[in-house]
């Protein structure tokens, strides 16, 4: 029976960090690597937001940026709707 018990707690462990190698610490790279792109936003840069809009920022606020998405037309989105860089997906 304590054997059983043994066995029990090493494949839950086991599978803990099956879990934690596959699923945490992808997913905490990509929103470090995520959260270094919107700190790095500046006037200028070419972006894609996650609703596929295409944009130049024209001006960078604290929690915001100003998207040019045409001649005459902006967009103010939050820093963090933004998905990457123009190019470099």
């Amino acid at each position: 029976m304590q054997n059983q018990w043994i066995q029990l707690a090493i494949w839950f462990l086991l599978f803990v960090g099956i879990f934690y190698v596959f699923i945490i610490m992808p997913r905490k790279k990509q929103e470090k690597k995520h959260q270094e792109l919107v700190e790095a936003l500046k006037r200028g840069d070419k972006v894609i937001t996650i609703d596929g809009i295409k944009g130049e920022i024209s001006k960078v606020k604290e929690e915001t940026v100003m998207l040019k998405v045409g001649e005459n037309t902006e967009i103010e989105m939050l820093k963090k709707a933004i998905a990457y860089k123009d190019g470099e997906q």
